[in-house]
């Protein structure tokens, strides 16, 4: 749980300098007597808690002042750390961080320990609803999700929910809030494009950086409401019996499908510089091509791992030797390297599909084992400064990699090879593309992908390359004119 503060007391007064006018505060020598003990005469006390924060990153803290004696400070602080130890978990402690924070707003008296804990025992820290924010804080805190969860939850609060409903109390947060709120997430998408076309350069570069909440995006939005709001009608202790947001209608957004750079796409490409999908992938012609580039490259082993197994980023970057069995032709995924902001953290898959056992082809296990050689010959090279992490992917002194520098590699090895652009997760789009073209059962191709039904696998990761197309056209249209493919 959240480690309690042991805050401090101090002295000041409200004296000011003659000189430049600013206040003295705990730096007035009146304050104390010339044996150096407290003056009782001058000043008063105060005292300073850290808080739990109520959300990440934004520091809070409880300050008092205007206490006649050291002990009345000292005290206080005793009780507030009191109350705080009374929670059980995260969430209660916010609540009463968030109780302690009212009460200093207005200078209420602290309430009793026992009268607090009374109140937890019959389910709730105060009487008072919180409001949609707080609750969106002290939901997202406590909330059994994995890290990089918590940070796309907290963005949503942090930029789209609060700024909208953070005020309205929990209770009285109606379904044409919630409409308001999107339809001004519109209002925000149609300035940030107006700006961009503008001819004005101050106009432009006055949403330089900010992005317009896309349909897909605004649905995990919705989402984030949602959940938070079914948290708050499962507690017997806060007044929310309906969930509003389950009831927003937002705008169809249909799963993007990968588009394939077929040889008009990549002559559009090369003179205009158009992309015309957010996701593309790469021909298996184009595909090799990268990969002869990357075998000059030390890091080839992972490129080829992802490009033939479907691997995400984060799960190549993350695997450990110890979950790779080359003499089986296998490795396990149960780990992985996620990126939050620029620190990185290990985690487990996001799902339990995504633990799994994936089957390589001997090319892939070949390419793994030079690998494995190479970097024993650089553990060797290295001798004690090696940093001996036992994941199958390093620096050459043996430091995990971050997933942002595996990705810059990648973009300047697809430029090196002159190919049209595609995202180093495009390299998994197309490694299940590629298998069913080359006719393995999408349920094989749905469990080595860690997806949790084929269904989805189908309507997302099936790329039709054009050759594959053309032999399906020319299938039917033998079937209908009763020409066999040898009469072709």
């Amino acid at each position: 749980m959240t480690r309690i503060s042991e805050g401090t007391t101090f002295k000041r007064c409200g004296c000011a300098d003659p000189a430049t006018g600013k206040r003295l505060g705990a730096a007035c020598p009146k304050l104390k007597r010339r044996n150096g003990s407290w003056n009782p005469g001058h000043g008063s006390w105060a005292y300073q808690i850290e808080l739990p924060p109520a959300s990440p990153g934004k520091r809070r803290q409880a300050r008092r002042t205007g206490l006649a004696s050291h002990e009345a400070a000292a005290a206080a602080l005793e009780r507030i750390r009191a109350l705080l130890e009374l929670a059980e978990d995260d969430y209660t402690r916010t609540q009463i961080a968030d109780l302690i924070q009212r009460i200093h707003r207005t200078r209420a008296p602290l309430p009793q320990v026992e009268e607090v804990r009374a109140r937890l025992l019959g389910g709730a820290v105060t009487d008072e609803v919180p409001t949609v924010g707080e609750w969106l804080h002290s939901w997202v805190a406590s909330a059994d999700i994995a890290a990089s969860t918590r940070r796309s939850y907290r963005q949503h609060i942090r930029t789209h929910l609060e700024p909208h409903l953070g005020p309205i109390p929990l209770d009285k947060l109606r379904l044409v809030h919630i409409q308001a709120c999107f339809d001004a997430l519109e209002e925000r998408n149609a300035h940030i494009r107006a700006c961009r076309a503008s001819d004005d350069e101050k106009t432009r570069a006055s949403v330089r950086g900010q992005r317009i909440a896309s349909p897909a995006t605004q649905h995990r939005i919705r989402a984030t409401l949602r959940r938070a709001l079914n948290v708050a009608i499962s507690r017997p202790d806060l007044p929310i019996t309906l969930n509003p947001a389950a009831h927003l209608v937002l705008p169809s957004c249909p799963r993007q499908r990968p588009l394939v750079w077929t040889r008009e796409r990549v002559q559009r490409w090369r003179r205009s510089g158009e992309v015309p999908g957010p996701v593309m992938v790469w021909t298996p012609e184009q595909t090799r091509t990268f990969l002869e580039r990357a075998r000059r490259d030390r890091l080839y082993a992972l490129f080829h791992l992802i490009a033939f197994k479907g691997l995400r980023r984060g799960e190549a970057v993350g695997l450990p030797w110890s979950n790779t069995r080359l003499e089986d032709q296998a490795i396990d995924i149960r780990t992985q390297i996620v990126q939050l902001g620029w620190e990185t953290t290990e985690s487990t898959p996001k799902s339990e599909a995504g633990q799994r056992t994936i089957t390589l082809d001997a090319e892939t296990t070949r390419v793994l084992k030079r690998w494995r050689r190479r970097q024993n010959r650089e553990r060797l090279a290295a001798g004690p400064y090696y940093c001996d992490t036992g994941l199958a992917f390093t620096h050459p002194d043996g430091s995990a990699l971050h997933p942002a520098q595996v990705t810059l590699l990648f973009q300047r090895l697809q430029q090196e090879a002159d190919l049209p652009p595609v995202r180093l997760h495009d390299l998994r789009h197309g490694a299940a593309s590629l298998s069913l073209a080359a006719g393995v059962d999408v349920k094989i191709v749905s469990a080595e992908l860690g997806h949790a039904t084929t269904t989805f696998t189908q309507d997302v990761y099936q790329s039709v390359f054009p050759q594959v197309a053309r032999q399906a056209a020319e299938a039917t249209a033998d079937l209908i004119t009763g020409r066999s493919a040898h009469q072709a």
